[in-house]
């Protein structure tokens, strides 16, 4: 639908002035609502739904379904903290074999090897034992050995049969055990 010049000249005149600045004054206001008003109204919204999930999150924090990360120098504490402490390796070596004991493995003489990493503050036992048991008796003593002793980790594992026929297997395994010097 075109509206001719005359037919707009003519509904301006009958306005007149008051009524043509109240027509500015609507379409300015207008603009502005669409300009400013609208955006403010959403960036509020997006405002308090942050809040509502802030809020959310920080009820979770507070009833203990989310944990907060911890900054790296409290993380190497409490990884520092899980460790036996390093005069305490006999009894960490004691419970190695008491989890022998368990599985009627007898653990031949082993060979003990200490050393201190430099630039921490943690020292490793390097224990190789040689063993002799099935391999059941075996798998069973090496997951009690890991978890009755924290810090223990298996390296290396090598496990033989004389004859295809035994049931028994003898063999060594070289553990780590990770001490703290704290």
């Amino acid at each position: 639908m075109r509206v001719h010049k005359l037919t707009l000249h003519e509904a301006v005149r009958r306005l007149g002035l008051p009524g043509l600045g109240g027509a500015v004054l609507l379409a300015a206001a207008a603009g502005w609502a669409m300009a400013v008003v609208v955006p403010g109204i959403e960036s509020r919204e997006r405002a308090e739904q942050h809040v509502l999930r802030a809020q959310a999150q920080a009820a979770a924090v507070l009833n203990g379904e989310v944990h907060i990360a911890q900054p790296p120098a409290r993380q190497l504490d409490a990884f520092y903290a899980g460790l036996p402490a390093q005069p305490a390796a006999t009894s960490a070596i004691d419970g190695l074999y008491a989890a022998a004991e368990a599985e009627q493995i007898s653990l031949a003489r082993g060979e003990y090897a200490l050393a201190v990493e430099q630039g921490t503050d943690m020292a490793r036992y390097q224990i190789l034992l040689p063993v002799r048991g099935s391999y059941a008796q075996l798998r069973r003593f090496i997951d009690a050995a890991i978890a009755k002793v924290p810090g223990l980790s298996v390296e290396d594992l090598d496990l033989q049969r004389k004859v295809v026929s035994d049931t028994e297997l003898e063999g060594r395994i070289r553990m780590t055990l990770y001490l703290s010097r704290r």
